[in-house]
């Protein structure tokens, strides 16, 4: 998944977890059903996490192209400076 198809998946799950919050607190209030309720929103949670899960296509449509072996190494690595292991504790 590409990092707009990640930007896509936490926007959708956001509102389907909404939607089906407020339409499941609807039904329950006007059923009267508490268990209603519940039931309608867990279908609703399963439902958005069929969908989010897996890496559907449409969420890798902004591939990133990532740079040639040989021009990666034009660029300098980060190095890793160790200041936690350096640091020494001084008793008195």
């Amino acid at each position: 998944m590409d990092w707009q198809g990640q930007k896509i998946a936490e926007q959708l799950m956001q509102i389907m977890l909404v939607v089906f919050a407020i339409g499941a607190f609807l039904t329950g209030y006007i059923m009267g059903s508490f268990q209603l309720m519940l039931f309608i929103y867990a279908g609703g949670v399963v439902l958005t996490t069929l969908i989010i899960i897996p890496n559907w296509p449409f969420f890798n449509r902004n591939h990133q192209k990532w740079l040639e072996p040989s021009e990666a190494e034009k660029y300098p690595k980060p190095q890793v400076t160790g200041l936690i292991s350096k640091k020494k504790t001084h008793k008195k």
